[in-house]
């Protein structure tokens, strides 16, 4: 029998021209023709005369009874009911068919078709909420231009972001860590930029990532091994960081081979397509800035925060910056921060900057640090780390003036105004008690039950149903793989979003997989980040009426469970 040639999967390619099956192939025995065309007859003539004796009724009686009989997950979306199964039969009619001309007729007539025409080749990097041209309008003080700024109704755009000339699929990982191709992200200003840093260099046809930064020109691995020298990082006690002002997210990306997962945040910047380079390199990240909203991300959510000279102006505002890395801090976690002022006796003249203006910085961080009760936990060479309390109950009372009222929802975090107050963390009785509740070591913590449902914290969702929700999730990913093998296939998949998270199972049985997920809890939704993070997954809040902070051609696979009900009606 000869070979049979199968061109690779590519997802761009055609769909293969259909075969005809090897009967058709060769000529046909007259007899076994004559066979077949009489079979073909009777079996019309038999449907018809079924059909016209009330036939068909009993055949859509059994495919009712069989519809029925199938559990189907209740339309609603609170917590309580993400892993109960419902009786409800299902129902393949159309319900979130878009108006004025997506929903068909009520007589069930044919469907129009709504056509959205490609964008011009400059869209090709639009990202609606954060449009360079749109932010001008807004304030400059505290880069409130650079916050979030969705567009108006009227100007909404409504066409098909194109790629850009020449795009190709990127490189699989572990290989897009140091790679990406030029045609992907065609800007070359930060090769020149940040050259001297080792940020990234250009050759030929591609990006290299050397793994540098400003602060760490020797390559990320090495910087990390030195502060791995201070806190332990190989424990499992940190599974969860925060990059602010990310560059390229080498950080991030080197501390993946230590089972650390980064959340790389920078602005649409100067710094042209710092957190497309990122997530072009399978990297976690999302465009964002510290200014005066909120971070989208739950209280207690990072294990470790990390600043390496990203420029933010950490004892100004009121120490607002910093208390907003408080919240998002767990207890007993740790701040890291290089570049100015630390170390400002060798550096001031690099920095250009008086030795008086530094060293009256560092001593206002240091002051802002003490009023959120942290601890100098270490300063040594370039790097300097605090750590924030297991509770409250040490704090002095001097500090206990500037906490929030006790009401505030320290959870709230989708346009929510920073506050010049100290988040309250979870009350305890004795001093050694973790405030809300102490994680287990990764990978122990994936499973465990999180303390935010442990505690009540989050309404309807119990012990018991967490674990439920687990197992579903194994078996519904395995489905998955069934249905797409291409899930099973390493280096076919690596960013992955999940629309609607729950309690991030879907991300839970992903995790052996070369991938990583950005779980998403739409804000109409049950607040359910905040236990997200306590399994060592990283998210955030959303609302989907709205663009997403990232770039066009961002992830490989997106998953939507029960995210048209959340927004049926909107």
């Amino acid at each position: 029998m000869a070979a049979v040639s199968i061109s690779p999967y590519h997802p761009t390619s055609k769909p293969p021209k259909p075969t005809f099956p090897a009967l058709f192939s060769q000529r046909l025995n007259p007899y076994t023709f004559g066979a077949v065309l009489l079979l073909c007859f009777s079996s019309y003539f038999l449907g018809v005369w079924h059909h016209g004796h009330g036939g068909g009724g009993g055949a859509t009686s059994a495919a009712t009874n069989l519809v029925s009989i199938i559990p189907c997950a209740p339309a609603t979306t609170t917590a309580a009911q993400i892993n109960t199964p419902g009786g409800k039969a299902l129902d393949f009619t159309t319900h979130h068919a878009a108006k004025g001309g997506g929903g068909g007729t009520a007589a069930g007539g044919p469907t129009a078709k709504r056509n959205f025409p490609p964008c011009a080749s400059n869209f090709s990097e639009y990202t609606p909420c954060e449009d360079r041209i749109r932010s001008l309008r807004f304030k400059r003080d505290r880069l409130i231009y650079r916050e979030r700024h969705c567009p108006a109704k009227e100007e909404i755009v409504k066409c098909r972001v194109p790629a850009p000339f020449g795009y190709r699929n990127p490189f699989t990982w572990p290989a897009s860590r140091d790679y990406a191709w030029f045609a992907n992200v065609p800007h070359k200003h930060l090769t020149v930029e940040k050259a001297v840093q080792n940020w990234i260099s250009y050759e030929g046809d591609r990006f290299r990532f050397p793994g540098g930064g400003t602060m760490f020109p020797d390559g990320a691995d090495k910087y990390i091994d030195d502060v791995g020298k201070l806190i332990n990082l190989k424990d499992g006690s940190i599974r969860t960081a925060v990059d602010t002002g990310c560059g390229v997210a080498s950080w991030g990306a080197y501390l993946l081979s230590r089972n650390i997962l980064t959340m790389s945040f920078a602005p649409r910047d100067t710094h042209e397509a710092q957190v497309q380079f990122a997530l072009e390199r399978g990297v976690p990240a999302m465009i964002g800035v510290l200014a005066s909203k909120r971070l989208p991300y739950p209280s207690r959510a990072f294990d470790m925060a990390h600043c390496s000279r990203c420029l933010i102006p950490w004892a100004e505002s009121e120490g607002q910056y910093l208390m907003e890395v408080d919240r998002i801090l767990r207890p007993g976690g740790y701040w890291i921060l290089s570049g100015p002022p630390i170390r400002w006796k060798k550096y001031w003249k690099g920095w250009e900057r008086s030795q008086e203006d530094l060293k009256s910085e560092q001593d206002k961080i240091e002051a802002v640090a003490k009023s959120l009760c942290w601890k100098k936990y270490v300063e040594k060479g370039d790097i300097a780390i605090w750590q924030k309390p297991l509770n409250h109950l040490g704090c002095s009372k001097s500090s206990r003036g500037n906490f929030c009222p006790a009401a505030q929802d320290a959870d709230k975090a989708w346009y929510t105004k920073l506050e010049t107050c100290v988040t309250n963390l979870p009350e305890v009785s004795e001093e050694e008690q973790v405030a809300g509740g102490k994680l287990a070591k990764w990978p122990q913590r994936l499973t465990s039950v999180p303390p935010r449902i442990s505690r009540g914290a989050i309404k309807g969702v119990t012990a018991e149903s967490f674990q439920k929700d687990t197992q579903l999730w194994k078996k519904r990913v395995a489905y998955y793989k069934t249905v797409n093998n291409q899930l099973d296939h390493a280096g076919r998949y690596r960013n992955l979003l999940d629309m609607n998270a729950g309690l991030g199972g879907f991300a839970a049985a992903m995790v052996k997989d070369p991938v990583w997920v950005m779980n998403v809890v739409p804000v109409h939704s049950t607040n359910t980040l905040g236990a997200v993070y306590e399994r060592g997954l990283i998210g955030t809040y959303q609302n989907w009426c709205e663009a997403m902070s990232t770039y066009p051609r961002t992830y490989d696979l997106l998953h939507a469970d029960r995210l048209f009900t959340l927004y049926d009606g909107r």
